[in-house]
This record gives structure tokens, sequence and C-alpha cells, in this order.
């Protein structure tokens, strides 16, 4: 073959690749509103940074026919690139080959890349659009799932993992996004479930639909499964971007600062925040605008378990993971969804050296036998092992209610706050005020004239006594008792006191979390 051939051989083989399922399939898949994997893949990348693997790579299977039907990449495209600069490691699935099914040496293209990123340090991007695993192939397409697993866990606190669900992803496929950091589907077009609405219906007489069972909103608002939902491929893309630009590269880094120039840190606004009246409701989210920079604030689940509010953020320019009680959603009361979301995203930040901001204003645990019987003492146990567990600098602002034992798992400093302030406002106490003292003065009460009467006096004897940061702060649980305008500015002040911190768990294999 001459040197002409072998470069018209290469060509022909690089055309026959690219065009994936061919053009019929393309347009199927472009008439759904989707986008083909490399389109997806240019989408994400840096222009021009996209640096393919095994782009030649076939199955190897000859049952049932599939001997006959050689398609050049083998439905996943597979590679690295750069996304704002920075090395990323991407494999996005091909819905034109072969339904985006996976085989063994599908399997193997991307175990390859997961590789890659653990030896180098570099997030792992999966684009899932996959029918699951291609039954022709038996136990091969299996053996190649559990091979993605197994580094999925390798890689977990090594890098950054992230998921986009782009369509469909069933079976056992779920597994593997469920085992990365955050995944995001996009609605209408894509949904996650072990067991589809064919199945139900059969086995359990149950009448679902695939978008009911396990569309976007399903998983971000009941299951949590999904960290974040996308309007459409575009603004999923675009998410993923955002994400990735308050993460370090690995375990080992630091994640980027964007400039700061230091300005008047005051926050008027913060003074009027919290009502006199305890018991009025107030959106923590104000209170994060405030304190973050501005337009920075990225949250995490945002429909799921509403009363915690998790996120990314930046402060004077440094990325810093927010977990916050949400008095404006069941009061901020901790439940056991609001402590597996808290407690998951706590050891995320923890495992890639994101400083933790808390706010806290939580009147307690969830009460009720719908509560303990479904386990709040485990499911609370998990927030608080990820606060106890984590080495990175910690600040909490207690802005309001801290009761109980809710106000030791949301990062107190006995569990190893760095720093802990708290507003004028904050009420740092056993119990509230009435439950306190219809049990310390029951006595009293009973024999009083007036009972409404000696209740409220001794509720606002208790109040005077425990009710407010000042006994905390008498024994240096509490570092200072600011105004709420300054918040920010001592959180900037902490975080930049606290940016050479170090800290380490003790020498183990690894601990035992309440699971």
């Amino acid at each position: 073959m001459t040197k002409k051939e072998q470069f018209e051989k290469l060509e022909r083989m690089n055309a026959e690749a690219l065009a994936g399922g061919g053009p019929k399939r393309i347009e199927a898949q472009h008439q759904k509103g989707k986008l083909t994997a490399r389109e997806r893949i240019q989408l994400l990348l840096d222009d021009g940074s996209f640096q393919e693997l095994d782009r030649f790579v076939t199955h190897r299977s000859k049952n049932f026919g599939l001997d006959q039907q050689i398609f050049l990449g083998d439905g996943v495209v597979t590679g690295y690139g750069r996304v704002a600069g920075r090395l990323v490691y991407v494999f996005a699935q091909d819905f034109t080959v072969f339904g985006g099914s996976l085989s063994e040496t599908y399997a193997a293209k991307i175990v390859k890349v997961m590789e890659l990123a653990l030896k180098n340090g570099a997030p792992v991007i999966g684009l899932n659009d996959s029918g699951g695993a291609r039954i022709q192939e038996g136990v091969g397409s299996l053996a190649g799932y559990a091979d993605i697993f197994y580094r999925n866990v390798r890689a977990s606190g090594v890098v950054p993992q992230i998921s986009a669900i782009l369509g469909p992803c069933a079976g056992g496929a779920v597994y593997s996004p469920a085992m990365t950091d955050f995944t995001i589907m996009v609605e209408k077009s894509s949904y996650m479930f072990v067991t589809g609405p064919n199945v139900l219906k059969t086995v359990t007489h149950e009448d679902v639909t695939a978008e009911e069972l396990g569309g976007a909103m399903a998983h971000a608002s009941k299951s949590g499964v999904s960290h974040f939902t996308a309007r459409n491929e575009l603004d999923c893309i675009h998410q993923v971007k955002r994400m990735l630009s308050y993460m370090p590269q690995n375990c080992e880094e630091l994640p980027p600062a964007l400039p700061y120039a230091p300005a008047d840190e005051v926050r008027p606004l913060l003074n009027d925040i919290v009502p006199e009246n305890r018991n009025q409701p107030y959106d923590m989210k104000e209170v994060i605008a405030q304190v973050a920079d501005p337009d920075s604030f990225m949250e995490v689940q945002r429909d799921y378990a509403e009363n915690i509010v998790v996120g990314f953020a930046r402060v004077a320019g440094r990325s810093v993971g927010i977990v916050a009680n949400q008095p404006a959603f069941l009061a901020g009361v901790l439940d056991i969804n609001a402590s597996k979301k808290g407690g998951r995203f706590v050891r995320f930040c923890d495992a890639f050296n994101i400083p933790l901001l808390v706010f806290e204003d939580v009147p307690g645990f969830m009460p009720g036998t719908d509560q303990e019987w479904n386990g709040i003492i485990t499911n609370g146990a998990k927030l608080l092992y990820a606060f106890c567990e984590a080495t990175v600098p910690r600040i909490t602002v207690i802005t309001r209610k801290a009761y109980g034992g809710a106000y030791t798992v949301m990062n107190s400093k006995h569990t190893g706050a760095d720093l802990s302030f708290a507003w004028p406002s904050a009420e740092i106490a056993v119990m509230g005020s009435k439950g306190a003292a219809e049990v310390i003065f029951r006595k009293d009460i009973d024999l009083a004239d007036d009972h409404e009467a000696k209740l409220l006096e001794k509720e606002r004897e208790y109040d005077e006594m425990f009710a407010n940061p000042y006994g905390a702060a008498a024994r240096g649980f509490v570092d200072e008792v600011i105004e709420p305008a300054l918040t920010r500015q001592r959180v900037i002040r902490g975080f930049e006191m606290l940016e050479n911190k170090v800290d380490s768990m003790p020498r183990k294999r690894h601990g035992n979390i309440p699971l």
C-alpha cells in the first residue's frame, strides 16, 4: 500500500468514525431535540482542545448478527480536553450507535479515560445517553459496567466526577452516576430508574410514565438523586462548566480563586433580615446573597429537602461550600432528607479542599413516628459525622435559633469549627423558652392563679438567662458576637486567617459513617 493509499484509508476511517450511527440516526436524534455525542463534547470543551482516544475501537461479539454491525468507536466517544483552560477527561455515549448500549469494549474505553484521570489528577465528566447493557453480549456487558463502577469508587474523593444525564439511563447503568459527585438531568428528555414503567405495571400494577417515575423533576424533588436540572442540553453543559469553576482539579490542589479587590464589606441590609418575632420566617438565601460575592451562589439540590440550603459560592474570590438552615421552609428543622443532603455536600467539600461556611438557624430535629421509624437517628448522625470528619477551614454564623442537639450538629465549635460568630438575635439553648419554662418551672406554673401569665413570666426569665448568645460567648463557644452588617467582613478575615490551616484525621483505613 502506497503512502497515498495509507493516508486515504486513514481519512476514510476517520470519516466513518465521525459519522456515528449515520445521517438518519443523527437526524432522529436531532428531531428529539437532542445533540449527538460529538456535538455535546464540542460545546463542553474549549475550542480545538479535544483529543479523542480509541476512535477505531470496535466490539468483538459475533452473536445475534452483531458481526454484521460494526461501528468505529462502538457507541461512545472518549478523550480529554480543556474547560476554561483546565484539563478534564470526558466520555459521551452515542445513542445513534446501538442506542448507546454498553459493550465490553465500550466499557474498556471509559475505564481507560477514568484511569488516566486518576493518574493525572483531573476531573471526569460523563455525558450519559444510553439504552443500558448490550443484551447480545450477555455477561461481557455486565462485566463492563462493574469495571466502571470499580473505577468510580477508586476515583471518589481523588478527582471530581460529574454525570450529565441527557437521555435514558436505566437498570444497572444508573449506579455509575449515583457514585459520582454530582448528577445533572435535562428536563423532559432524560430519565433514570432501576426498573422501568412497563415492568412496574406488570409486577406492582403501578401505572406511571417514565417522566413521572424517573424524570428530572422527580429525581430533583422526590429522591434527591439529581443535584441539578437543566432546561435543555445547552443549559446542562453550561451548568457543568460552572460547577467545575468552584472545584480543584484533584484532592491535592486548592480550588481556583478569582481576583479580588478589597472594598467596603459592610452589609447594612443584614441588620434587618431577622424578624423580631422569633417564630416569623425569613429567607436564609438573602443572608447568603449579602455575605457571598455578588451572583456567585450556585445552589445544589435546590428542590430537595428545602429546609437546608447547600451550594457553592465565592467569598472575596475564594471558592466556599455553604450549608445553611432555611427558616422559610419547615422553620429550618433538620429531618432525614436534610441531614443526608447536608452530610453528602459537606463530605464533598472536605474531600476537595473547599472551605465550609455554615449559617445556623435551627430549632432542632423533626419529631414524629415517621422520622423515628425511618431512621432520623442514623440519618441525622450522617450530617454530624460529616462535620466532625471535615478538616477544611470551617466558619459558622448563628443568626437566630441554635437549639439542642441540632446546635452541636450544625458545625459547632465542639465538633471542630474553627470560628463561630453569633448575631445578637442568636438563641443558643437546649430548647425554646416555652418548652424549657414548662419543664423547669412546672410546679410554679401549676401553683399560680393565672397559669398563662406565670408561663409568660418564666419564659422571659429563661430568655434572659439562656436564649441569647452571651452565655455561649462567655464560655468561648462563640468567638464573637457581631453586628450582622459586619458578617461578610468577619468571614473574609476568617478565611484569610485559616488559609494555611493544617489538620488531619487519625491514621486509619477509613471511618464507619452511619450509612
